[in-house]
């Protein structure tokens, strides 16, 4: 774990530096996290150019790409106005540590209770319970959902730490690209390469990337709102997010008979998502399909995880940008320094670095970009006078995401005509969609157009002038008291942002609301969740605010009003997570005699050589990096890829059809792997593996029902 700590250390402080050349009122905890993410961006798109033009993935190219990418600290060092403002950060972050109170403790209190969280959340996310345990040994994973994401993200990791080549092919489906947004795998994978363990590097960059989002989503909802309470609970409503679920939660509370704790320990089900509305009795039926972001998506999904604050932080941006007024700097003096001499005067440079950062998506999570483009172009029609800054920030942007796209679709599997389609009402199946809606997102909708209302009418009582100025000139002058007041609130109000601009930057986020209802944006209409998450996401400051005013109105009664808005924004959301975190799951994905086997055909392989196995997600051949004709048809259907005929083939050849042979040289395979896995993925079509067919080949590799066979040398 030292490994992957010092590396993502070195990687924050780089990222920092460059925070300084885009903001100037950040605090040392936001730069940390934002320069977390940044750092590790600018290194996963430095190890790609450097080895995709050496065409190897080597520990001399990573050091060398470290290098590179650790450049930024010499801003630290060498720009005196940098040094000077770094200082000042860190000086001030020392003195919050100093003079405890009360205040101070809960602030401490505050992030230590979401560190603690998210650290025992995704420590379940992958790790190795040992021979001699009472639990079945072998890699394991406590996430609901994560058995078939968790084999997939593991199987990018190896092709890339194992590989011959670089970018190696894709590990799930032979002869095709790797196109899928890799960068978490690839980054994880460099860790890999330097000495980590995989298991300790995809806790501590799940861990790091989780926490730098909850810091980033805090700042961003403050800025929009201006409420620096809102910017506290907002996190707590993306990490805990869920609907109505916790109706249900005690429904079947009611029905257990060992008491509170024991069904707290035991959950049966998740309370935000359920495959199946037909669950065994005692338990309530339910059909439920929003999920939690943490049990649904981060734990499953390193890319948005990964990709997530750093769309965040670009938003936060976009809205300086779109909300910015007369003189207002949309660059600090040290980004402006940077300017290139060929770059033109009247385009500001802060966007196209921010742009070039925004671009880095498209292997990182591509829905996000698909978010950004969506974002930037409406409030670009909105406000097209500020033409300069986003043609600035689109050139930046383009640089990077144009030639990656294209790099990408080229030669790839995936048919993207899949991608595309009518389909209403995303996942409701048959829910009338009004009560699909609410009984999946809760207070969410009404809370955001509350939140919406209540800035908008702040707004405009604060400024009176600017709803009626055509009044103005006709009203008296005000007595000297009324003078005193006006200033007092006009100092309240400066903190309040323009509710006219906050009504129009919300309005991309509602159209991809409605956008992702109407619309299929990826082969299973379900994962139109990775662009639907970002109206969720844009409409959390307002919701928050909306708690935060509640519970800042006079009377006990509006506190409890805000405790229980928040209890139903979030409880269904803490059950699930709270089931993972507690280990209350436990998925074995790989037994010993797998992770043994996996072993050996490191040692006893090629990097690259062609592998038959079933078509299943834990097939041993994922520990081992090397290239399997085909994997998981879930994850290849869900990327667009027409999988069948070759599935069909790997069935005739375990079954030693006639043409099994001719099925080998065709696909030029080297070795096949049978296991207690392949046996049943068989069975599911009601065949049987032949090993008789297979007495001709020599086994090479074997720990107890797991075998390795050797086609050819």
């Amino acid at each position: 774990m030292v490994i992957s700590l010092v590396l993502l250390t070195l990687l924050a402080l780089s990222g920092l530096a460059l925070t300084y050349l885009v903001v100037d009122d950040e605090s040392f905890m936001w730069r940390l996290c934002a320069g977390s993410i940044a750092g590790s961006t600018l290194f996963g798109a430095v190890v790609f150019a450097v080895c995709f033009v050496a065409g190897v993935f080597t520990p001399a190219l990573l050091i060398l790409s470290l290098a590179i990418s650790l450049l930024p600290l010499l801003l630290l060092w060498k720009r005196a106005d940098i040094q000077k403002q770094f200082l000042h950060d860190w000086a001030k972050a020392k003195g919050k540590t100093q003079g405890w109170n009360g205040s101070k403790f809960l602030t401490l209190a505050y992030y230590a209770f979401f560190f603690i969280v998210i650290f025992f959340f995704f420590a379940q996310a992958c790790y190795l319970i040992p021979e001699g345990s009472k639990l079945t040994p072998g890699l394991t994973t406590g996430g609901y959902m994560n058995l078939g994401d968790l084999s997939f993200h593991l199987g990018g990791i190896f092709a890339f730490s194992e590989g011959p080549v670089f970018p190696p092919p894709n590990p799930s489906y032979a002869d095709a690209k790797f196109s899928y947004p890799f960068m978490a795998d690839m980054l994880a994978a460099c860790f890999v390469k330097l000495g980590a363990d995989f298991k300790e590097v995809i806790l501590v960059q799940d861990v790091t990337w989780a926490f730098a989002l909850m810091v980033i989503l805090q700042r961003f909802s403050e800025k929009l709102t201006g409420s620096k309470l809102a910017g506290r609970i907002a996190p707590a409503i993306l990490f805990f997010s869920g609907g109505l679920g916790f109706i249900w939660f005690f429904q079947d509370l009611g029905h257990a008979t060992k008491g509170f704790w024991d069904f707290i320990t035991h959950l049966p089900l998740d309370y935000t998502i359920r495959m199946d509305d037909h669950p065994p009795a005692p338990w309530t039926p339910l059909m439920l399909r929003w999920g939690n972001p943490m049990t649904v998506l981060f734990i499953t999904q390193r890319g948005i995880l990964f990709g997530m604050p750093l769309t965040i932080m670009v938003l936060q941006y976009l809205w300086k940008l779109f909300s910015r007024e007369g003189d207002t700097a949309l660059e600090t003096s040290s980004g402006a320094a940077l300017k290139p001499k060929f770059w033109p005067a009247t385009f500001p440079f802060a966007p196209f670095l921010v742009g070039l950062m925004a671009g880095t998506l498209i292997l990182v999570h591509l829905h996000s970009l698909v978010t950004l483009f969506i974002v930037s172009a409406i409030l670009f029609a909105l406000r097209p006078a500020k033409w300069q800054e986003w043609i600035s920030f689109g050139v930046g942007t383009a640089l990077i995401a144009i030639p990656e796209l294209l790099w990408s679709i080229a030669g790839t599997a995936t048919d993207t005509s899949e991608f595309i389609g009518m389909h209403f009402g995303w996942d409701k199946r048959g829910d009338d969609i009004v009560w699909f809606w609410i009984k999946n997102t809760g207070l969410t909708i009404p809370a955001a157009i509350g939140g919406l209302y209540l800035l908008w009418s702040h707004w405009k009582a604060a400024h009176p002038a600017e709803a009626d100025d055509e009044h103005e000139s006709a009203e008296p002058a005000p007595a000297p008291k009324k003078v005193k007041k006006q200033k007092i609130a006009h100092a309240a109000a400066a903190t309040l942002p323009n509710g006219k601009t906050l009504l129009y930057f919300y309005i991309p986020f509602a159209f991809i609301f409605v956008l992702t209802n109407v619309v299929k944006l990826a082969p299973w209409e379900w994962d139109n969740i990775k662009v639907l998450i970002y109206w969720f996401v844009g409409s959390i400051p307002f919701i928050a605010y909306a708690v935060a005013w509640i519970w800042q109105q006079r009377g006990n009664f509006w506190k409890a009003a805000a405790v229980l808005c928040l209890l139903v924004l979030t409880f269904a959301g803490a059950v699930d997570v709270w089931r993972v975190a507690s280990s209350q799951i436990t998925n074995g994905v790989f037994n010993m005699d797998s992770m043994k086997l996996a072993d050996a055909i490191k040692k006893k392989t090629a990097p690259g050589a062609m592998f038959l196995n079933g078509a299943i997600y834990n097939s041993t051949v994922v520990l081992s990096g090397r290239q399997s004709l085909m994997r998981y048809p879930g994850h290849l259907s869900s990327y667009g890829i027409k999988y069948q005929d070759r599935e069909s083939d790997v069935k005739k050849i375990y079954q030693g059809s006639p043409e099994a042979d001719a099925l080998l040289d065709k696909y030029k395979i080297q070795y096949i792997v049978t296991t207690p896995e392949e046996e049943y993925y068989l069975g599911q079509s009601n065949l049987k593996l032949n090993y008789d067919y297979l007495k001709k080949f020599q086994v090479i590799a074997e720990f107890g029902k797991y075998k390795l066979y050797q086609v050819k040398s």
